[in-house]
């Protein structure tokens, strides 16, 4: 017998045996991770609501062109299915729906199925237009035909603070309600901060823990280590005692003479970035710590013994060297940083609020799916682009397989 098909037959039968290992493990992610989560994203680019209480609404209403107002015959079913969508409760969530689109749509629908059935003369669009005037304006028309799926961009759109108008052009949502767009660059700009403060106070820590004797070395890293014990919510509250006008910090600057007056350092940025920062700082300093001990100390003591001051050789031979674990920390505190819901909730005000509060707010609060996974797909989106540029501009490479 051969031994080279013998060889391959081992290793397909080692790889056999890998691969029904790793299927509970699969199979759990795929059940438990990545299939909720999808099904979540995927609302954000659907409209059930109108579809399934009204589906010849839904059907009808794309022949219009959008010129004008639509015909009797569309205007003739969309009565029909409301008076039957208020008998089987459905209508409310077509109300709910519609009013995304235009505000005060949810009073129109909800008043207009409470006259039903018609019973006066002429078309039934000519009925609705005398039961409310509103009626005879497209802008209502063109919510239903926006809201009529399965699939919508109104969500992906909303999120960027944009909207189909009356004529299918994409336009600016009205000035007063064009929140979303600075929402993403307050969350973007206060997790920047953040990972540069990590940074700026994690490298000495890290330099340190890799350069001192064990002893002293274990003894910081289970310091560094103690908050882990201890969850987000505690230490942010933790840092809503110490920070509030009458705390610690204020009295303890009023004390040493250095402010004459209690400073506002909670529920508003400075209490963001305070308590952001200390939750995520270990993550910057644990990469940082594995590169830097892989270092050599001999590199920047013969860069020392050819002539080069400190600085010098810090900055061209130990940093380089570095390089690495400033990548991977900036990039994991930064990803960890986009996502942070809790601590601007309890210690930032209303204009430091980050996307994901916003997402919870969606969620529980006004049981908006749709705009709540739409929020998310952007995230994600510029949370991945933001890490391919990041490698690009870096230099590092992305994660390989194989």
């Amino acid at each position: 017998m051969s031994l080279k098909p013998e060889l391959r037959r081992i290793e397909r039968r080692k790889l056999l045996r890998a691969l029904v290992l790793i299927v509970p493990l699969f199979a759990f992610l795929l059940l438990n991770f990545a299939w909720p989560i999808g099904a979540v994203l995927t609302r954000s680019i659907k409209d059930v609501e109108l579809p399934a209480a009204m589906p010849g609404t839904a059907a009808v209403i794309q022949r219009w062109d959008g010129r004008g107002l639509p015909d009797a015959s569309i205007a003739a079913i969309m009565v029909e299915e409301l008076a039957r969508a208020r008998e089987k409760g459905t209508v409310s969530s077509v109300a709910n729906r519609l009013n995304y689109d235009v505000n005060g749509f949810r009073t129109l629908l909800l008043s207009t199925a409470r006259r039903l059935p018609l019973c006066g003369e002429g078309t039934a669009l000519d009925q609705l237009i005398s039961i409310d005037a509103r009626w005879g304006d497209r802008d209502y028309w063109a919510a239903i035909k926006h809201a009529a799926g399965p699939y919508t961009s109104f969500y992906l759109l909303a999120a960027l603070d944009r909207r189909v108008s009356v004529d299918g052009e994409i336009v600016q949502t009205p000035a007063e309600q064009r929140v979303f767009v600075n929402i993403f660059f307050r969350t973007f700009w206060i997790s920047l901060v953040v990972t540069m403060f990590c940074l700026v106070l994690g490298y000495p820590v890290a330099y340190l823990l890799a350069n001192v004797n064990p002893r002293v070395s274990n003894l910081l890293m289970i310091l560094l280590l103690l908050p882990f014990w201890t969850s987000v919510l505690v230490r942010t509250t933790g840092w809503a005692v110490l920070l509030q006008r009458e705390g610690i910090i204020n009295n303890l600057l009023r004390a040493m003479g250095v402010i004459p007056e209690p400073m506002q350092l909670i529920y508003n940025r400075t209490g963001v970035y305070v308590a952001m920062t200390h939750v995520l700082l270990p993550f910057m300093v644990l990469p940082l710590y594995g590169v830097m001990k892989g270092i050599a100390p001999t590199t920047v003591r013969a860069a020392l013994s050819l002539g080069a001051r400190p600085w010098v050789a810090f900055r061209r031979v130990y940093l380089p060297q570095s390089m690495p674990g400033i990548s991977a920390g900036c990039l994991l505190v930064f990803i960890l940083a986009l996502g942070y819901y809790i601590t601007p909730a309890l210690v930032g005000g209303a204009d430091d609020q980050m996307v994901s509060y916003f997402i919870a707010f969606y969620t529980n609060e006004t049981l908006n799916w749709g705009m709540a996974a739409a929020l998310g797909v952007i995230l994600l989106v510029a949370t991945l682009l933001l890490y391919v540029l990041y490698n690009r501009l870096s230099g590092t490479a992305g994660p390989r397989w194989g």
